[in-house]
């Protein structure tokens, strides 16, 4: 099998992160092969260091990458094209696709959201223009949808890494972080620029426990490194996927933002909170609603991820994250956020889900 992907880069990473991610999946895991086409290769390599933005194709990692330039490069469409995000493929592009004696199966892989009616519409048919066929394909929280990103080793990868205080030590050195000190916790945060992070700051340095929080780069650029009260802020270099993924493991608290920082944050299995992405007509904070009622949590953490997105409780965010940081409801959302990240791992990951699907479709002539 072979698929094109293709990604638009709007949200800085978030939608090549899942596309990069779901890419190095289905080469790997199921041994398709993979053409990745991004029209920001400046942003893919942030996240992958190997890629030349300069250049119009190359081979990463088992996935040929392709600079997605106007008039698309000549190349024939394979067995599935998945657009991600609906930012639709050339027309010359699903103009080839119908000048296939046997079109490509197509896929629109759409936004995670925890909203009921996705299972409704996930696998859904959409006749387009000259007798193709798209299908809508949802990541999710259930069994009724596509499921989640989850590598096959991602996750004894993460237990190995939590059981190991030495590695954990090692690996945050040569991610640019200081030592711990006896009894200081790790956060991490991801966040937006609208986010109050200033009052997030004020907090900790107010707070009983230390804390070391980790800021990568271009996130809250007022927050200088230093130490203030009980609270030291790191500046961290911007870290290509597995090691973000580690980082995630390290920390005790992490704020993450969009989607694909959202998910591996689940799988660390540890307390989050969720800067969701803005849309238009406040359509987002039904998204945040429907994750917040399917997510295992102490009292209080519902509306303190709400504050965090400000709501009308944005001026309790103060009141709202000293209890959660709290050792008793700090550590009752420990035990949760694990509970909920192995409930999700009992679930079909979304790579295998969709190529499934996708071969179940090519073998049945569609």
């Amino acid at each position: 099998m072979l698929a094109d992907i293709f990604c638009r880069v709007i949200d800085n990473y978030g939608d090549i992160g899942v596309c990069w991610r779901l890419a190095r999946q289905l080469r790997r895991e199921r041994d398709w092969g993979v053409r990745l086409w991004v029209d920001d290769l400046r942003a893919m390599a942030r996240l992958a260091p190997q890629v030349d933005p300069a250049l119009p194709a190359q081979h990463v990692e088992g996935v040929d990458v392709v600079s997605w330039t106007r008039p698309a490069p000549p190349l024939a469409p394979g067995d599935v094209v998945i657009e991600a995000f609906a930012c639709d493929p050339p027309p010359e592009f699903v103009q080839r696709m119908r000048d296939q004696v046997r079109p490509p199966v197509w896929i629109n892989l759409e936004y995670l959201s925890a909203e009921g009616w996705v299972e409704s519409c996930h696998g859904l048919p959409s006749p387009q223009p000259g007798g193709l066929r798209k299908y809508f394909f949802f990541p999710g929280f259930t069994p009724g949808t596509g499921g989640l990103l989850r590598e096959k080793t991602l996750l004894p990868m993460r237990d190995a890494l939590q059981a190991d205080a030495g590695a954990r030590a090692a690996f945050l050195h040569e991610a640019g972080l200081p030592a711990l000190r006896p009894g200081e916790r790790l956060v991490t945060l991801f966040c937006y620029p609208d986010a109050p992070a200033t009052l997030l700051a004020d907090v900790l340095a107010a707070g009983e426990a230390p804390t070391l929080l980790a800021v990568p780069p271009g996130v809250a650029p007022y927050l200088a490194a230093g130490e203030r009260g009980r609270l030291r802020i790191a500046r961290i270099p911007f870290l290509p996927q597995p090691d973000y993924d580690r980082l995630l493991w390290c920390a005790d608290l992490n704020f993450v933002r969009g989607e694909d920082s959202f998910v591996r944050a689940q799988w660390a299995g540890r307390p989050l909170v969720w800067h969701i992405y803005p849309q238009a007509e406040a359509a987002h904070v039904d998204k945040l609603r429907a994750w917040l009622e399917r997510y295992p949590a102490p009292d209080g953490i519902p509306s303190l991820q709400t504050a965090w997105n400000g709501d009308a409780e944005a001026c309790r965010l103060p009141e709202l994250l000293q209890r959660a940081l709290s050792p008793d409801v700090f550590g009752a959302w420990t035990t949760a956020a694990r509970r909920w990240s192995d409930e999700l791992s009992r679930q079909q990951d979304l790579a295998h889900a969709l190529a499934d699907f996708c071969e179940a479709r090519q073998e049945n002539g569609r």
